[in-house]
């Protein structure tokens, strides 16, 4: 299988909104390929792909995939990917090394805000696709109300190439309208073996079969003139048709199935080879120019115990065990150690994996996700992922005293693995930051690094990193005498605040004229000054935009010290910072919101409640981006609120803008909150 030629392999990632079967998909192709002798299932956690225990508690795929098969003479790597946008990671990744990609749709629920996602997503990449129709054996299924939809909200060039036999739970065969057979699941029929179009469905089956005929004779003006004669197309020449329409963008075939009672798996392992393309044929590769091996890494799992493990795919040349190639990020070499072939958890090793295979391998020591191995010193430049920024955002502490290295490991280790994740210390608040794509995400990562590596932390949202400044110049004393049965302590300086432009930086200004104090202890005034602008007077929130000139002062020749004057640096400061008009700042996000267009008019309200300005709206086929700036307190929790506004169809990403005066009436709250927590300190 490695050293499979490039010309009968076929990547193809399985996509869809989560619950539309996607794992129970790839366990029935794997179950009608003879590659697995039963057929697994998501419910009683038998599966080939969901073998995570947190995959198996939940139900649900978190992470993307590997597995393969063979079909018809060609090796097919599949990738199963998570439903759940929570973890669109791992579905990127998965898109950037396929040639084509399974959406699954269920037949019931129809084109959903996930389906839709991806859609534009694979639209961006260029990415062949072929769409199923599953769950058609569920109550309310409707495989033609669904291909109507797809046709409306996806594509017009969305065409059937099978119709279901039987309606929900009578549903029981499809019509492959390619070769107008049927073939029959029913109890007693032989899966694999094709029958007659039934009667009741024979004038149907004719009139889907024109339309698709119409299409794929249009392909070449031999097919067409035959076509019209009446002539036969072979089936050659509408595999090599069709694949020609799909590889092009000019049709998306649409079947239809039941993958948990492999009804439909047969004819999508014949669509797959006939339809999708190989690595030689298909039009989203990047290019490589005349490199000799090029391998992108598309995803690392670490674990404490085997240590990290690489997914790679092979877009030139190939990699060879024991052989050395170049990162093309950090410019190391790596040795390249055993390869792997991966079936779910189950690692086979190979010496060679050839152009187009996917594969991994073991221990590589600075190589990640998104990295490119080459075995040139200037390697072909594969474009990054492009994975959202994190818009959800917890503070951790530990629950165990002395674990705080093992969290920060076990999260860098983690980090390595969810590009999507962020870790990092809020330099105003200290606190611990893990940020994700949604609370579900975060959740999820630190289960992972509790069942991995044996830490466990607690959640609560982090403190908004507020600041203080001041509106107005103002000048004090501080002075500082303490007088002992030993030596004392002496420190007097005078000096003045002003407002720095735009509320930002700190200056330190010496203009003490005639060494009234001494220049070894200015410094130290400066130091007092700045560790009292940690915690301002106000909430307790870092103090900014503030110049501080010292003008003048006093020592004592004996007991004059730098503790002296630091201390009499901060009582000025303080002092000071007080008769200045002193104000609290708050962090304003830029957010970019899109939103089916029917949800506009409750984003807007919505925003405007939160203190937010909307800057303006790009529409775009039935969404709109929303560009608006909201104070970060009010959108703290922003992702399940959108969620219910635009039921599970909005997104967003958000970043720091700058930093703006909270108003009076909130100042005054936050202000008081500070005071009850000082208070509380002090009991």
């Amino acid at each position: 299988m490695p050293g499979t030629e490039p010309g009968k392999i076929r990547n193809v990632a399985v996509i869809g909104h989560r619950g539309t079967g996607k794992t129970s998909l790839v366990e029935a192709l794997l179950f009608e390929a003879g590659t697995v002798n039963r057929l697994g299932s998501v419910t009683e956690k038998t599966t080939v792909c969901d073998y995570d225990d947190e995959e198996r508690r939940r139900g649900m795929s978190i992470s993307a995939t590997v597995t393969h098969l063979e079909w018809d003479g060609r090796t097919i790597n599949l990738i199963d990917t998570p439903g759940e946008p929570s973890f669109q990671a791992d579905v990127l990744g998965a898109l950037r090394v396929v040639e084509g990609a399974i959406m699954t749709v269920s037949g019931v629920m129809g084109v959903e805000v996930g389906t839709e996602r991806l859609w534009r997503r694979c639209e961006e990449l260029g990415l062949a696709r072929l769409i199923l129709v599953n769950l058609l054996d569920r109550e309310r299924a409707d495989f033609f109300t669904t291909l109507e939809a797809l046709q409306e909200r996806l594509s017009p060039k969305c065409v059937a190439v099978e119709l279901p036999i039987g309606r929900e739970h009578e549903f029981h065969g499809v019509i492959d309208l390619v070769h107008m057979v049927a073939y029959d699941h029913g109890e007693g029929a032989g899966r694999d073996e094709p029958v007659d179009i039934p009667e009741d469905l024979r004038a149907t089956a004719d009139e889907y079969h024109d339309k698709l005929m119409d299409i794929v004779s249009e392909t070449s003006d031999e097919l067409m003139e035959r076509y019209l004669e009446g002539g036969e197309i072979t089936r050659e020449e509408m595999a090599e048709a069709l694949k020609k329409l799909v590889v092009e963008g000019e049709l998306f075939p649409v079947g239809c199935g039941a993958a948990t009672r492999n009804i439909g798996s047969h004819g999508l392992l014949d669509l797959i080879v006939e339809g999708l393309p190989s690595p030689l044929r298909a039009k989203n590769l990047p290019e490589v120019g005349d490199a000799g091996t090029v391998a992108y890494v598309f995803k690392t799992i670490a674990d404490p115990y085997s240590g990290k493990l690489n997914l790679l795919r092979v877009f030139a040349g190939e990699v060879r065990s024991d052989s050395t190639l170049v990162n093309n990020h950090s410019r190391s070499k790596e040795r390249i150690g055993a390869l792997l072939t991966i079936q779910g958890k189950e690692h086979g090793q190979t010496d060679v994996l050839g152009t187009g295979a996917i594969g991994a391998v073991a221990k590589l020591k600075e190589t990640g996700t998104g990295d490119v191995l080459s075995d040139s010193d200037a390697p072909a430049e594969i474009e990054p992922l492009g994975v959202p920024a994190p818009v959800v955002s917890f503070a951790i502490e530990p629950k165990h005293k002395g674990d705080e290295e093992k969290i920060a490991s076990a999260l860098r280790r983690l980090q390595e693995e969810d590009p999507a994740l962020d870790v990092h210390r809020d330099p105003q608040t200290g606190e611990q930051i893990v940020a994700g794509l949604s609370q579900m995400h975060v959740e999820v990562i630190l289960e992972r690094m509790h069942r991995r590596f044996g830490v466990e932390v607690t959640l609560h949202p982090p403190r908004v990193p507020y600041l203080e400044t001041i509106r107005k110049p103002s000048r004090a004393q501080g002075r500082y005498k303490k007088q002992t049965g030993g030596r004392g302590q002496f420190g007097d300086c005078h000096i003045q605040l002003d407002p720095l432009p735009g509320h930002e930086g700190y200056e330190f200004v010496d203009k003490i004229v005639g060494g009234v104090i001494p220049q070894g202890f200015r410094p130290a005034v400066d130091k007092g000054i700045q560790e009292a602008m940690i915690r301002g007077e106000l909430a307790s929130c870092p103090v900014v935009g503030v110049k501080v000139t010292l003008y003048d002062g006093s020592y004592h020749t004996v007991d004059s010290s730098e503790m002296a004057f630091k201390i009499a640096g901060s009582m000025a400061f303080k002092k000071a910072f007080a008769d200045a008009d002193p104000i609290l700042l708050e962090p304003i996000m830029s957010l970019h919101i899109t939103v089916p267009d029917e949800s506009v008019g409750d984003v807007i309200g919505d925003m405007t409640s939160r203190r937010g300005r909307v800057l303006g709206m790009d529409p775009a086929s039935g969404v709109t981006t929303v560009h608006a700036e909201v104070p970060m307190a009010e959108v703290l929790a922003y992702a399940p609120d959108l969620t219910s506004m635009t039921g599970g169809r909005g997104d967003y990403s958000m970043s720091l803008l700058r930093y703006e005066e909270v108003p009076g009436h909130v100042a005054q709250s936050l202000i008081a909150a500070a005071n009850r927590e000082k208070e509380l300190a002090k009991a």
